[in-house]
């Protein structure tokens, strides 16, 4: 296991469930290629910046019962963990949101260099999620 790697990604995580974006931002490489869930693939501190204010803006979320992966040679990590969050505002043609709470299984792979993380890329079952909040 690449210890350095994985302590990278457990910083991430650790901030990113703090609710403290500032510190997870330090931890991207200027130019992180951000692949997202079922989505396009955006580039830069700028666009993940504006992608994280905007998830802040529709969902609460921690993850929670992580197991965090790597090899000693790569410079490759991944994560599976439960999400557990709040759907707080209508998050464009998905379903209306009213504070539903949901569970759902997830997985991120990145990729690190220079000691920052260059590749997001996550994902999730999302018509699993929308079936959950879609009451």
């Amino acid at each position: 296991m690449n210890t350095k790697n994985t302590e990278i990604i457990k910083s991430y995580f650790a901030a990113f469930n703090a609710g403290e974006t500032q510190k997870m931002l330090a931890l991207l490489h200027p130019n992180v290629e951000h692949e997202i869930n079922q989505g396009k693939t955006q580039v830069g501190l700028e666009a993940f910046t504006k992608f994280m204010a905007h998830m802040d803006e529709c969902y609460k979320e921690q993850l929670k019962d992580m197991s965090i992966f790597s090899s000693e040679n790569s410079s490759k990590v991944s994560a599976e963990y439960d999400v557990h969050g709040t759907y707080l505002k209508t998050d464009g043609t998905l379903p209306p949101a009213h504070n539903q709470k949901y569970v759902i299984r997830a997985g991120s792979f990145f990729e690190i260099e220079d000691n920052k993380i260059k590749r997001v890329t996550t994902y999730y079952n999302l018509p699993k999620w929308i079936e959950m909040v879609k009451n």
